[in-house]
């Protein structure tokens, strides 16, 4: 549970830096395009922030189901797991 959360705290950082979104409004439930108003090149650009964070190389369908910033933070552990 641990590792969940401290993945969650760096995608909240990744938010604030990339989208200058105030970390209060991200919660795991926040879902990407209705919530917190990403678009697809913004999710582009953090997809290529979460490879330099995992240094994994991350494959555009391990993405296409997210919907939530938890979606995020699960798929990240998912990938680092293996």
């Amino acid at each position: 549970m641990k590792k969940q959360e401290d993945t969650f705290q760096k995608v909240v950082s990744l938010f604030e830096e990339l989208f200058e979104l105030e970390p209060a409004k991200v919660t795991p439930e926040s879902n990407l395009y209705e919530d917190l108003d990403i678009d697809s090149i913004d999710a582009v650009d953090l997809v290529v922030e979460l490879r330099k964070m995992t240094g994994i190389k991350i494959k555009p369908e391990d993405f296409k189901s997210v919907r939530t910033v938890n979606d995020i933070v699960e798929q990240v552990d998912k990938l680092t797991a293996e």
